[in-house]
């Protein structure tokens, strides 16, 4: 005889994720498209404002500094692609009472990474090593949408603990 406990009991569907919801995590995982590019396009060897010693000294472009680049994108595309799981109906890997408090962790730590990353962009990279107007102009528009991504993320987990919360509560 089977005896269902809360343990082995089917999780209750929650609410579809709102159409707004789904569109902020979708946009979540563009935004990071452009500084990856960019990104990418220097460890290919395409000027973007970066001199040959700079590339060399700073990055190790050529060197181990292409392998560094080009991971740190796929990294962060893989992480902007997070959000997609809450709002996914179809595949859960983790129970909501362990998925919301990694959004809201990954929300807070999204706010404190896009805040050191403009002390970083008008203090020390765009002042120090960029080389003219133009490349600094064309790294500002590929880095920028970046800065969008921690009030996404924080609607998306919002949307995502209000869902869940309702689920709870039936």
């Amino acid at each position: 005889m089977y005896v269902m406990t809360p343990a082995t009991a089917p999780l209750p569907a929650s609410a579809p994720a709102p159409v707004w919801t789904r569109r902020a995590a979708h946009a979540i995982a563009l935004c990071a498209v452009p500084s990856g590019l960019w990104r990418i396009a220097m460890a290919s060897g395409v000027y973007v404002g970066y001199s040959d010693q700079v590339l060399r000294d700073v990055f190790d472009i050529p060197g181990w500094g292409i392998a560094y680049v080009v991971g740190l994108s796929v990294l962060t595309e893989l992480a902007a692609l997070f959000p997609l799981l809450l709002v996914s109906d179809r595949w859960r890997p983790l129970h909501p009472r362990v998925l919301a408090p990694l959004a809201w962790a990954a929300s807070g730590v999204l706010v404190l990474v896009a805040l050191w990353q403009l002390v970083v962009a008008f203090a020390v990279e765009s002042q120090t090593y960029m080389s003219s107007g133009t490349a600094q102009t064309v790294w500002g528009f590929a880095f920028a949408p970046l800065f969008a991504i921690p009030a996404l993320m924080t609607a998306v987990t919002w949307s995502y603990a209000r869902r869940h919360r309702a689920r709870g509560r039936a």
